[in-house]
């Protein structure tokens, strides 16, 4: 059996390079990541063992919608509560539509998390689970 360590990267196809870049720059900057790529075509930060990559979608795509077949929504993994709480002061800092501000869910045990939107409506959640959540024995 082979064991995985996490998510090495997740590239989200975006509307528009011009408005989602600054969005997810600003946002992964302030989760610690850093730029690797800047292209006009192509964005890449690395950081937290993960990277996260946007390109533009090609023409006639359709709108972001998550309840077709594809992605649901993306979570980060906070190192603390503090640190939700600060990542949802940068979404609404972005102006990103907050779905859910900083709660406690049943998740799993101490679940913490907030959930909002970017540029094109895709959700993007950030956690915190204290110890090892459903994994704690």
């Amino acid at each position: 059996m082979a064991e995985i360590s996490g998510i090495s990267h997740i590239q989200l196809t975006v509307s528009s390079m011009a408005r989602s870049r600054p969005f997810y720059e600003r946002l992964l900057h302030a989760l610690g990541m850093v730029t690797l790529i800047a292209r006009d075509d192509f964005y890449y930060c690395i950081g937290g063992r993960t990277g996260v990559a946007i390109s533009p979608a090609g023409p006639g795509a359709l709108p972001f919608d998550q309840r077709v077949v594809g992605l649901h929504h993306l979570c980060f993994r906070a190192r603390t509560r503090a640190d939700v709480d600060a990542i949802h002061r940068t979404a609404q800092e972005l102006g990103a539509r907050i779905v859910r501000a900083p709660a406690e869910t049943d998740w799993a045990p101490g679940y913490y998390s907030v959930l909002f939107e970017d540029p094109d409506g895709i959700r993007i959640e950030a956690n915190h689970v204290p110890g090892r959540g459903h994994l704690e024995p």
